[in-house]
């Protein structure tokens, strides 16, 4: 009788709560961590902070803080819808001067026509949030890239608030409103300030936090953030799954329209007159925090978080270099100098989550 060998049987793979497969294996914390798109940036805030606390001993102040919080809110404040827009894949240029339109149009309305203060700031809210539905719809209606619809906004408002405020009021710069019904209620809401420790805090920090959490919250846990991310990642998918792609990226031009409004009647309520010339250049400053802030320029990935700690690390550089005793023509080169480090930091966290 011959021996015949046994076919050879392979063990069924091993199940039950504690097997793990190549596909189902958790990865380590270290990845998970990686893979949040506000960590790069969030050790780079600690990298700026601890420079600039050895480098200049008057950073160290409760009062320089206060300074530096104020600045970062200015530019937190816008730099979070801005940064919701690019997770939904699009770019808003126009945002900078929109918010010198925004206090242009409450100046002159509340000047001009006589009328309250508050009749100024709710006719520049429906224009601010008219000019983000426009830019929205320009760009669903047409196919063309926001890029190029909010680079001609742009143009022309940047022109049409040089233009109108010479026209109404024959200077470049509005008309000081502090005098006028309602300017005291509208400053306390929008430019007023608070004392923690002896120190004296802008209001406008308190604003930037509370849209940083409702924006995470939006972003994490409602369907409305789910289709943010959707429409940025692949927007025929997401059509095809049933995302209301056009609401949702009207809806999110509208958002800067809103941030826009809010940081200028911050800016006219401060400084109770506007320069029709100012905001050219500061859509590149909100865009740039929320690159910084992990951000992806293709759309799909971010977190409101991170253009929080980017907005931050803008308020310390601009405010450090000061504080050093440094010639402040730097600021721009420093912040040259983070954006491109903040890109390789996020391409690496990307590279580094999604590697096995």
């Amino acid at each position: 009788m011959s021996d015949q060998a046994a076919p050879a049987v392979s063990a069924p793979p091993a199940s039950g709560p504690g097997a793990r497969d190549g596909r189902t294996a958790r990865r380590p914390l270290a990845l998970r961590l990686l893979a949040r798109p506000e960590v790069g940036v969030l050790l780079g805030a600690v990298a700026v902070f601890v420079f600039f606390f050895a480098m200049a001993p008057a950073f160290r102040s409760g009062s320089a803080m206060a300074t530096v919080l104020y600045q970062s809110s200015t530019i937190g404040i816008m730099a979070l819808p801005v940064a919701l827009l690019m997770i939904g894949g699009e770019f808003d240029l126009s945002a900078g001067v929109g918010v010198i339109t925004s206090a242009l149009t409450a100046s002159m309305v509340s000047f001009q026509l006589t009328m309250n203060v508050w009749v100024g700031v709710l006719v520049a809210l429906v224009l601010s949030l008219a000019i983000g539905a426009f830019n929205g719809w320009m760009m669903v209606r047409t196919g063309l890239p926001s890029f190029l619809v909010t680079l001609g906004t742009f143009l022309g408002l940047q022109g049409i608030n040089l233009a109108v405020t010479k026209l109404v009021t024959g200077n470049v710069a509005t008309d000081d409103i502090s005098d006028m019904d309602g300017f005291t209620q509208a400053k306390a809401l929008f430019s007023s300030s608070f004392t923690v420790g002896g120190v004296q805090f802008k209001v406008t920090v308190l604003w930037w936090l509370l849209f940083a959490a409702l924006a995470t919250w939006v972003l994490l846990r409602t369907r409305y953030g789910n289709w943010i991310f959707a429409v940025g990642g692949n927007k025929d998918s997401a059509r095809a799954v049933g995302v209301p792609v056009k609401f949702t990226k009207i809806s999110l031009f509208m958002l800067v329209g809103f941030g826009a409004w809010f940081v200028g009647m911050h800016q006219l309520f401060a400084f109770n007159t506007v320069q029709s010339g100012e905001g050219v250049g500061q859509e590149l400053i909100y865009i740039a925090a929320a690159v910084i802030g992990g951000c992806l320029l293709t759309g799909g990935h971010g977190s409101a978080i991170g253009p929080v700690f980017g907005a931050f690390m803008f308020g310390m550089v601009s405010q450090g270099i000061v504080y050093a005793g440094w010639n402040p023509d730097w600021f721009k080169a420093f912040l040259g100098v983070m954006l491109i480090g903040a890109t390789l930091i996020n391409l690496w966290v990307q590279k580094s989550a999604t590697r096995r």
